[in-house]
């Protein structure tokens, strides 16, 4: 069956080093309708980034000078840009840093490249899907001085935007969902990144980056409580005396 579709607009960089993979992808993206430019290294992805804002990044890992972790590290910032990881290094030690490290997606070489495409038309047409409902309004959920709308994606301390990377923002989200109560970092790990088993201390790391973009003094955390025995809790109320409540921990 013919695969027929209708072109959409878009932006994206591609991160790779190889020319021949970047002129595959790009080949295939136009042919989507999508603007495409594409860079060998990290170093000149951040220039471009400075005056150029794609709807996705595509990033290889192995790349000379800054590796594709320290980009991800260097980039995440407000407005963040979603990247997919394009790489051949696919061990679960791999995927988990990835995610850790901000990636919205992990697609592993060798790879389809029409495959690829229609992964990178879904997640953009994702992405203009929360933004339009975002425009007509959008559940709000507040704690404390913090407003986070779900249909946005968006966390905010009174007017300022807070960024939070993909998986941060959906660790939050989860939390919100059963504000009040307690969640082990199984049923995080398994509502955010949709699996029953995996490295669980990627859990524990996006709970540390989220402290440190809310709280006040991320080592008596107010918001976003360590519960001894049953996970963590997003507490709803307005900060008191800094104490913990009876049962938590830093």
């Amino acid at each position: 069956m013919e695969y027929i579709h209708l072109a959409m607009r878009g932006s994206v960089l591609i991160i790779e080093d190889v020319r021949e993979v970047s002129d595959l992808i790009d080949l295939y993206l136009q042919k989507e309708g999508l603007e495409v430019r594409a860079v060998e290294s990290a170093e000149e992805g951040l220039a471009l980034l400075e005056s150029w804002k794609p709807d996705l990044i595509i990033l290889d890992l192995n790349l000379p000078g800054m590796d594709g972790y320290e980009f991800l590290h260097a980039w995440r910032q407000p407005g963040a840009v979603p990247v997919m990881i394009l790489s051949s290094r696919n061990s679960d030690e791999d995927l988990i840093a990835g995610f850790a490290g901000g990636a919205d997606e992990f697609v592993t070489k060798p790879f389809s490249p029409r495959v690829l495409a229609a992964r990178v038309r879904a997640l953009l047409l994702r992405i203009r899907s929360t933004r339009e409902e975002a425009e007509r309004g959008g559940r709000i959920f507040c704690f404390g001085p913090f407003s986070l709308n779900f249909d946005a994606c968006l966390l905010k301390r009174g007017d300022e935007k807070i960024a939070l990377a993909a998986k941060e923002y959906e660790v939050l989200a989860c939390l919100a969902e059963h504000a009040g109560c307690p969640l082990g970092p199984e049923q995080i790990f398994n509502v955010v990144w949709k699996k029953a088993y995996g490295d669980l201390t990627v859990v524990a790391v996006n709970i540390q980056r989220l402290r440190k973009k809310i709280e006040s003094n991320p080592a008596e955390p107010r918001y976003i409580e360590t519960v001894r025995g049953l996970g963590y809790r997003l507490n709803t109320g307005e900060p008191g005396s800094g104490k913990e409540p009876d049962g938590a921990v830093p």
